[in-house]
């Protein structure tokens, strides 16, 4: 099991739906289809994302687990140190989908919806996940510290 519990890969996935909502808007407010192609650039996106996600997550419980930190101060650790590398992975791919978005030429209209899904997604993604990722990681960290209380008075009461 991923993390050694339910609730954190829950938190890695919740970042997802920022991306799609920033692809699908870019597709909209560009006037183009969401056709094969962009669901192409969709599915780049969301590797992308997660793999952000990942790193954010995967430092903030390493830094629980082998410093004895509390969830609020892990997380807010791993914010600081992995802005640079999720901000420096995310321009590269922004950087490598934008001569896809604005390119001219024979073919340009296929390549155009899968730059303009990369661009928008990872933008989007990239502005609210930084803020929604620590706050979801909390929530479900005070989630299952509650449930993990409730089934001990309940096993200690029987």
């Amino acid at each position: 099991m991923l993390y050694e519990s339910f609730i954190h890969p829950i938190t890695i996935l919740s970042t997802l739906p920022t991306a799609g909502v920033g692809a699908l808007l870019a597709l909209m407010l560009s006037g183009n289809e969401l056709d094969i192609v962009a669901i192409i650039g969709i599915i780049l996106l969301i590797g992308i994302v997660k793999k952000n996600a990942i790193m954010m997550i995967d430092f903030a419980l390493a830094a629980e687990r082998e410093q004895g930190m509390k969830p609020v101060d892990a997380i807010y650790q791993a914010c600081l140190l992995r802005f640079r590398p999720i901000l420096m992975t995310t321009l590269a791919a922004l950087l490598g989908a934008l001569p896809l978005m604005l390119s001219t030429g024979v073919g340009a209209e296929l390549r155009h919806p899968l730059g303009i899904a990369m661009v928008g997604g990872l933008i989007l993604s990239q502005v609210l996940t930084l803020f929604t990722t620590p706050v979801i990681y909390l929530l479900f960290d005070r989630l299952a510290h509650a449930t993990r209380r409730r089934f001990a008075r309940t096993e200690a009461a029987e």
